[in-house]
């Protein structure tokens, strides 16, 4: 166990290279469009997932689920690493009305349908406009793209069966869902302005981060700032927190910067 840790430890050691422009501290080295990403010299793959009843459960299904929980987390490989991400995100008010809101038709049954979509609106705000989502990401050092998705294929039906058990759903997630899920931390209040196609930027020769990366990034002593938004360092300690994808330069001052949930961002 403690030379599996040492491995780990190795491995997770990358050396430093000062970033020239903004697009170089976002650390994705290369793509696929199955949801695989290389991250520095390791292959990672994340799942989303939904919640789970666990408050209103009975005693007996808390212990069930509990036990559950236990066989899930017993069944990760040792020798890869494994990151559950709670993502806190602003609901984007056009989207919700344009997919979720129920049109008019200009018929008799407007009433019903205003009443209905008041209700929805009641619900969205009384929550202060907050999505919660959930992923779970596993990254492994493997020598080529075939043998990590060899290997994401069989813990990714792990996965989905041990969540299936606890009463979750779970599935893996690709790269546009992925992308779209960076440019929305990098990029707030530009969600309805994400547009890419993997065919188009191979063909044109362009790079992915230009369609995510912040309009600029600047570490300070005591905080982050990237674009109008500003993150102040938390405790390493943090359970659920959601690291930012790269690494502060050397003489910053600045530890690698975990948050709680995106809502510590302001605006």
């Amino acid at each position: 166990m403690i030379k599996t840790i040492k491995t780990m430890s190795k491995q997770e050691k990358e050396r430093y290279t000062v970033p020239r422009k903004v697009q170089d501290v976002i650390p994705v080295r290369r793509i696929w469009p199955d949801g695989i990403f290389l991250v520095g010299n390791k292959f990672s793959k994340t799942y989303k997932f939904s919640d789970i009843n666990y408050l209103v459960a009975s005693r007996e299904d808390k212990e069930s689920m509990f036990l559950t929980y236990s066989e899930l987390l017993n069944s990760l490989d040792s020798g890869a690493v494994t990151k559950i991400t709670i993502n806190n995100r602003r609901m984007n008010k056009a989207n919700f009305e344009t997919s979720i809101l129920m049109p008019m038709q200009g018929d008799f049954r407007d009433e019903y349908r205003k009443e209905y979509n008041q209700m929805l609106l009641d619900k969205a705000t009384g929550a202060n406009g907050i999505t919660q989502e959930k992923y779970i990401t596993i990254s492994v050092v493997k020598k080529d793209i075939e043998e990590a998705r060899a290997y994401f294929s069989r813990v990714g039906a792990d996965l989905i069966s041990h969540f299936a058990a606890l009463g979750s759903t779970c599935g893996p997630i690709n790269a546009m869902e992925q992308l779209q899920i960076l440019h929305r931390f990098y990029r707030s209040g530009e969600e309805n302005e994400f547009r890419f196609s993997l065919r188009d930027s191979a063909r044109k020769g362009h790079s992915f981060r230009d369609y995510i990366c912040p309009d600029s990034m600047e570490w300070h002593s005591d905080y982050l700032q990237i674009g109008n938004r500003f993150a102040p360092p938390t405790p390493r300690t943090s359970w659920t927190r959601i690291r930012m994808p790269f690494s502060p330069p050397p003489g910053s001052g600045c530890v690698r910067w975990p948050f709680s949930n995106t809502s510590r961002w302001t605006d």
